[in-house]
């Protein structure tokens, strides 16, 4: 499994953006799909809100990539 770190630099980013901003989709769009998909963990939980809002803390899992958001 690859591990990214995030920083967060406000409250909190939407998961669809997430995905976008550390390069596992292209798009905002693509990164609901992905998410709508059920591919999508949060936490080790399926997550099919595509603008959940992911704080400081919380692990996001696609696949076998883990992003840690700090």
């Amino acid at each position: 499994m690859t591990t990214t770190m995030f920083e967060l630099t406000s409250e909190f980013v939407e998961l669809n953006q997430l995905l976008k901003l550390v390069g596992l989709v292209d798009s905002g769009g693509a990164g609901k799909h992905v998410v709508a998909s059920g591919a999508v963990s949060v936490d080790g939980k399926k997550e099919l809100r595509k603008t959940a809002k992911i704080r400081t803390g919380q692990v996001v899992t696609l696949g076998d990539v883990r992003i840690d958001v700090r």
